[in-house]
């Protein structure tokens, strides 16, 4: 009982250290993808994983990002 409450808290703070880091972010998109745009006929095509990370950081890096 102990060991299993012990593996569902290290598997929360797991996926809560994916969240935080990004790591979850294409699992996410491919989740957002097929809910959202494959029943539409000019649905776009699933990224690689590639490609998604590259667009990822043009978009947050690209532009100015300061507040003053």
């Amino acid at each position: 009982m102990l060991k299993n409450l012990i593996e569902k808290k290290l598997c929360h703070c797991w996926h809560l250290i994916q969240q935080l880091s990004g790591d979850s972010a294409y699992a996410q998109y491919l989740q957002h993808h097929a809910d959202f745009h494959t029943s539409s006929l000019d649905a776009p095509a699933t990224l690689s994983r590639k490609e998604f990370y590259k667009y990822w950081q043009e978009q947050k890096w690209t532009g100015v990002k300061r507040c003053c």
